[in-house]
């Protein structure tokens, strides 16, 4: 079978890949990340050896059984008078079917430990290890094992790279019914990543994905029927495979908390990314820990947040959480005393599942008035834990607690009233404080809303509203982690890797997703898609970031037509998109684009000239005044509406009185005249 020939050569890849990370020099970033060291490569060669040696034993026991089983069967079949060579065949047959078994267990147990191995290790080595473990458990035919590989080929895990090879073992997925083997055959259709550029045939795939259970395919359909891709628009359709995902996501937001993760946009600051606020440097990390050191109890409660639930891309680390908890709460903060109580009640590997503590911390913080406290008081009461079920003791609790603003309490004050816990069912009152939670990006009140606007349930059945929530809330899936693996992968220069992970997001329906693979495929650093490709496939991306508010993507369509770039030179298309960024989200840059091709009669009406299409374009009965220098108000006010927009009503009526006095010559005379005179303005003041 041509794919499973190829894990051959990617075991071969993988020990490589182990030896170049065990002999790399780790940076101090590196090594802070890779601090887990749980399962040893000693450790798990003797685990391997083990099955191994276990798997001949067995082989060895089912021989002499066999053996034994055929003489006694040989025995009967003589009496009953069937043939030898029957036998043989019935043996044979029996023997293949006993050996695919236990080829099949062993490769369940490989995988068992691949997973293992994954989820208790950090470091680069350890999960290259676990792929070790999958390559070797894919060329037993385990299809799990094989779903793994061929996304670590895919989104090129490890730096190996191969869409090829991962379209291969894909499609020998899909034919065994591996419903994300047919959501990533959907996705490279319908980029022509590996692949012909077919839409329709993208939506097969995503068809039968969603039918066989993938939540990602499920959120596509949801998009495209949203957006009207390839599709007829259809809100009540999207609405229902939204819905589906939307279901599964609350149920886990339900058993734990969400872990947000930080979208960083390309398209800020490409110059200097590694000062990108959403990730925390390592410079200023160490910073933060040596004045957490010196006893600074707010960095102290920020570090312990940030370790709690893995912000800022740094790992999630329970033990240290806890230890800058302990310290802050030691010096007397309420929230570090909350905090604690909140992971003793939710349990973890350094704070096991502990009632009574939790109680005892929530109440240490409650009694200093803390939000937290208080709401965490409310949970023991309103769930019974460690205290006897009392719902007026969690009213009481959760109201403290929304007066102070936190959204938690305020979303568990609207479920009891949507539900009707300890309280009369009040749809109003529930809608008013799932809305206050909302505000605040509380994910399960964004999702109970949805709810009420899904079916008209207190408020007026509204499917867009209801789509657009169940979309947020879709969008905190465990699928979001990609937005840090590929923004790593971009930052170390691995593009191709970084660009797969954003367009699989971008299909989904990610707008920071959709701009940032657009800017990626504009920089045409991209070596998996051909360059007569690039552009085109930007704008498309740039116009579905745009449709999703996105100011600066509109004015990126603006200049494609503007330069021609992925499509016909179209100065009227262009001025439109300016023109939509600039009344509608205020662009500084569409303001200045739209004064240049007034200036220059690009696809606007040139006044006393002709404009792009030859005609004449005549002036309001009145002859152009003689060219004069510009007043410091003049020129000062023009500036300030460009560059910083204020006032845009003003400003707009001030541009169109200037361009009914003075020639553009003037006008582009004076915007140039108070631009240095600002510059100068700000060198004197800095001296």
């Amino acid at each position: 079978m041509k794919p499973l020939s190829l894990l051959i050569e990617i075991l071969i890849i993988l020990g490589v890949i182990i030896k170049n990370i065990e002999a790399e020099k780790h940076t101090k970033k590196q090594k802070e990340r890779n601090v887990t060291t749980q399962v040893s490569v000693n450790e798990v060669k003797r685990l391997l050896s083990h099955i191994l040696e276990r798997r001949k034993l067995i082989k060895v026991i089912y021989q002499r059984e066999n053996a034994l089983g055929k003489k006694k069967i040989q025995r009967k079949l003589r009496i009953r008078g069937i043939q030898n060579k029957d036998l043989s065949k019935r043996n044979k047959n029996h023997l293949r079917k006993q050996a695919k078994k236990n080829f099949t267990d062993e490769g369940d147990q490989l995988f068992k430990m691949g997973i293992k191995i994954l989820q208790q290790s950090k470091s680069q080595k350890q999960k290259a290890e676990a792929y070790v473990f999958f390559a070797k458990a894919a060329n037993m035919g385990n299809l799990k094992a094989m779903e793994k590989m061929a996304d670590a080929l895919l989104f090129g895990k490890f730096g190996m790279q191969n869409i090829t090879a991962a379209i291969q073992l894909y499609e020998s997925l899909a034919k065994e019914g591996s419903y994300k083997a047919q959501n990533a055959l959907g996705f490279l259709s319908s980029y022509g990543i590996g692949m012909e550029y077919n839409q329709a045939k993208a939506l097969i795939y995503y068809t039968f994905g969603s039918a066989g259970g993938s939540m990602m395919s499920q959120m596509i359909l949801g998009y495209r029927y949203l957006s009207g891709i390839n599709v007829l628009q259809n809100c009540e359709v999207a609405l229902n495979h939204y819905k589906k995902v939307a279901d599964y996501i609350a149920d886990k937001l339900e058993k734990s908390e969400s872990i947000p993760v930080e979208k960083v946009r390309l398209t800020e600051r490409p110059e200097n990314l590694s000062s990108n606020s959403e990730i925390l440097d390592w410079d200023i990390y160490q910073y933060y820990k040596f004045l957490a050191e010196r006893g600074d109890v707010q960095i102290q409660v920020s570090l312990g947040q940030l370790h709690l639930i893995g912000r800022k891309g740094l790992d999630q680390d329970y033990y240290k959480a806890l230890y800058y908890f302990l310290k802050a709460a030691k010096a007397g903060s309420a929230n570090a005393m909350a905090f604690i109580g909140k992971m003793y009640l939710e349990g973890n590997a350094a704070a096991p599942q502990n009632n009574a503590t939790a109680f005892k911390y929530f109440s240490m913080a409650a009694s200093k008035g803390n939000a937290i406290g208080l709401h965490g008081l409310g949970l023991l009461y309103f769930y019974g834990k460690g205290v006897p079920v009392n719902y007026a003791e969690a009213l009481k609790y959760f109201q403290k607690a929304a007066e102070k603003g936190w959204p938690n309490a305020q979303f568990q004050l609207g479920f009891m009233y949507y539900s009707g816990s300890g309280v009369w069912k009040d749809y109003k009152l529930a809608f008013k404080y799932f809305y206050l939670a909302s505000q605040s990006g509380q994910p399960l009140a964004i999702y109970y809303l949805a709810e009420m606007y899904a079916t008209g349930t207190g408020v007026l059945r509204s499917c867009r509203t209801a789509v657009e929530l169940y979309k947020g809330v879709c969008e905190l899936g465990h699928w979001a982690e990609k937005f840090l693996t590929a923004y790593f992968a971009y930052k170390d220069g691995d593009i191709d890797s970084s660009l797969v992970q954003y367009a699989l997001l971008a299909e989904m329906g990610y707008e920071v997703a959709q701009s940032n693979s657009a800017f990626i495929l504009e920089s045409k650093k991209v070596k998996i898609l051909e360059k007569e490709k690039m552009y085109p496939m930007a704008l498309l991306l740039w116009n579905r970031a745009a449709i999703q508010g996105n100011a600066f993507a509109r004015v990126k369509i603006g200049d494609y037509h503007y330069y021609g770039y992925g499509t016909k030179k179209d100065y009227q298309t262009a001025a439109t998109h300016y023109s939509i960024a600039a009344d509608k989200y205020h662009s500084a840059q569409a303001m200045f684009n739209l004064a240049y091709m007034y200036e220059h009669g690009l696809g606007i009406a040139k006044p006393g000239g002709k404009d792009d299409t030859g005609s004449t374009v005549h002036q309001r009965g009145h002859c152009l005044p003689e060219p004069r220098w510009p007043t410091v108000s003049e020129g000062l006010v023009f500036f300030l509406g460009v560059t910083a927009s204020l006032s845009p009503s003003h400003f707009l009526h001030y541009v169109k009185q200037q361009l009914s006095r003075h020639t553009f010559h003037t006008f582009r005379r004076n915007f140039v005249i108070c631009l240095w005179t600002h510059f100068c303005s700000f060198l004197f003041r800095s001296c």
